[in-house]
């Protein structure tokens, strides 16, 4: 059997019943990505200043230059510490009327800062930088001979000031380059187009997003992790490719949630057309004898139809021979989960025949049919527990933007649920999976 409902191309569109569900995305956002902004933010010149005379003449020059990458190292309570070394050439002036001697000095150190970090609703990345001092190697000390002068206090007074102002610009740096809403934009856009289940049956998936959620973020040594719920309703189209949604501009603002499951359920739908069913019966049936009491009174199946009553299936059994009439066996559709099958239980049965024979015979006659449609009618579902995984799986494993790469996992895959119309029997297929994305190589 192929693997969902109908073979006709020109078959009018159908839509199954709407399913919502939700799935979680844990994000994993590696700390040497904000290492890499810092650093790109923040490089040659920090400070400068070329007067003698300025800052009420205090004969002093100075110039600050990032002397090598910025280092970042993850705190406890959601802080990370961002070291920046620094080089330092600074020239000093010693006198008085006009009259000074000036020595200058090279020299190194590390300004601290402390950044504690959260997630704002529209996806961005909120920081709030304190400073956090000074690390000397050496502290300078100007040589003029019998005189020797400490310049630390000129240059902390001076760096103090820059220190402030680079809390701003690092603030600043992280909001405007650590936006997720143009990345989000395009997964959610692309996760939403339609997904080809079936090229044989021409049937296709649709998953529509909602809503999301987003659980606090969490700094660990190397990275930064969160996690992602995304409600949203998952469609199943036959006959034609389904319309795609309108492409979103913005994702949704995420309400903040204190965990989210990592494994989720994913619930999907397939379908069964009754025609396939009845397809199926025929293989099975047709033309097949079966004794009753002896071998002379034998029943052969001359038709077999599979239809809908409400929430039963019907299979519609016309026979020839001891039996001559229709047999109506109406049940429940239910899973076998060892064989991947649709079966029927709590069978009841009913016939109309023309032929008049012993009670004792129709109750025979009850019996075997009852039990050759319990036992050997199913339809099999294999084929389209397979399809399915296989179908998430690629969806669940891509990079649908270049820096954003979804990696997942089909745990379980597992029908529980029927539901019936006139031309199908939909199936509700509960998928437990898990998702990761990993945030690399971004573009900032």
């Amino acid at each position: 059997m192929g693997v969902l409902g109908f073979s006709q191309v020109t078959e009018p569109l159908y839509t199954l019943p709407k399913i919502k569900s939700s799935i979680t995305l844990p994000v994993s956002l590696p700390i040497s990505e904000i290492n890499s902004l810092v650093n790109q933010s923040i490089r040659g010149v920090i400070y400068e200043d070329k007067s003698y005379t300025d800052n009420n003449n205090d004969q002093f020059k100075i110039n600050v230059e990032k002397e090598s990458n910025i280092n970042i190292k993850a705190l406890t309570n959601n802080r990370l510490l961002i070291s920046v070394p620094l080089k330092i050439w600074a020239e000093k002036g010693y006198g008085t009327l006009g009259y000074y001697m000036y020595q200058d000095t090279n020299f190194n150190l590390i300004m601290n800062f402390i950044t504690s970090i959260a997630a704002t609703p529209d996806w961005k990345l909120n920081t709030k930088t304190t400073t956090a001092g000074f690390v000397w190697t050496q502290k300078p000390i100007l040589d003029y001979g019998k005189v020797k002068i400490p310049i630390a206090s000129f240059i902390e007074s001076t760096l103090k000031q820059q220190q402030t102002k680079f809390t701003m610009l690092i603030d600043e740096q992280i909001r405007s380059k650590f936006n997720l809403q143009p990345y989000l934009v395009t997964a959610w856009n692309q996760f939403a187009k339609p997904i080809n289940v079936s090229e044989e049956y021409n049937t296709w998936l649709k998953i529509t997003p909602q809503s999301a959620y987003m659980t606090p973020l969490q700094v660990f040594q190397d990275k930064i992790k969160t996690s992602i719920g995304i409600d949203l309703y998952s469609e199943t189209f036959v006959g034609q490719v389904p319309v795609s949604a309108a492409a979103v501009t913005a994702v949704p603002n995420f309400t903040v949630k204190p965990a989210l499951a990592n494994v989720f359920n994913l619930q999907t739908t397939a379908n069964i057309s009754f025609d396939e069913a009845t397809k199926l019966a025929r293989q099975q049936f047709l033309n097949k004898e079966f004794p009753l009491n002896s071998e002379k009174n034998k029943v052969k199946v001359d038709d077999i139809i599979v239809y809908q009553n409400k929430e039963d299936i019907v299979i519609e059994v016309k026979t020839e021979g001891a039996v001559n009439g229709t047999a109506y066996i109406k049940g429940k559709p239910s899973y076998d989960a060892v064989a991947h099958k649709i079966v029927l239980t709590d069978t009841d049965f009913n016939l109309k025949t023309k032929n008049i024979f012993q009670k004792a015979l129709t109750v025979l006659f009850e019996g075997k049919i009852r039990r050759m449609i319990e036992k050997d009618y199913g339809i099999p579902l294999l084929d389209i527990e397979n399809a399915s995984k296989k179908s998430l799986t690629e969806s669940f494993n891509k990079e649908y933007y270049k820096g954003i790469r979804l990696q997942g996992t089909v745990i379980d895959l597992k029908p529980t649920r029927f539901l019936l119309s006139e031309k199908y029997i939909t199936v509700i297929i509960d998928t437990r999976a898990q998702l990761q994305m990993n945030v690399s190589g971004l573009s900032l």
